[in-house]
């Protein structure tokens, strides 16, 4: 609860007086997360990482006094995110790289705390097998830890809509990790 007190203090300074100081706190407060949800969201891609982050800073900065409070600042942070990654994805169809030698990488526990990777399968990889929505939602409501209502907001998706993609990559990476599991499955293994 003092976190958000604070945080809307730090937030209230930015609209009123331009406080970069306030600002800067609330990017040190947001920075390690958005970072996590984007790195994985670019399939690891650490230079688009490094740009998409930027970019949304720079236009919370930009519109923080259009920022109305409705859901939380990190909300609508995250929605600022999405729409960078959405127009990278529009101006770059192609895609992304994955670049896997970048230390960040980070493995997620899915159901019941099970280990969802194991020692020799990436998270990055496991990632990309799913959809743009999946991976979206996945990586916010496991990794960052946000509530369904919340995704809605920062997504724009119905409620429903966000469970369905839930359920899709669940059963989806379970397939996937018991193809690698299978006995003869690190030889054959196509990811």
């Amino acid at each position: 609860m003092a976190g958000r007190i604070e945080e809307m203090r730090l937030v209230a300074l930015c609209m009123l007086s331009d406080n970069r100081e306030a600002f800067s706190r609330l990017v040190e407060m947001h920075q390690e997360g958005l970072r996590r949800f984007v790195f994985n969201l670019c399939s690891g891609d650490a230079a688009l990482t490094d740009d998409i982050c930027q970019e949304t800073f720079l236009k919370a900065w930009l519109a923080i006094r259009s920022f109305r409070g409705l859901s939380g600042f990190k909300t609508w942070l995250y929605r600022i995110a999405i729409n960078e990654h959405i127009s990278y994805r529009r101006k770059y169809p192609a895609g992304v790289t994955t670049d896997l030698s970048d230390p960040q990488l980070t493995s997620i526990s899915l159901d019941g705390g099970q280990k969802a990777l194991e020692a020799n399968m990436d998270i990055t990889v496991l990632l990309e097998q799913l959809s743009e929505a999946e991976r979206a939602v996945t990586l916010l409501f496991y990794l960052e830890g946000i509530p369904i209502k919340e995704i809605t907001k920062i997504t724009g998706m119905p409620e429903g809509t966000i469970k369905s993609h839930l359920s899709r990559a669940r059963k989806h990476l379970a397939i996937i990790l018991d193809k690698e599991s299978a006995p003869g499955a690190r030889s054959n293994s196509s990811c």
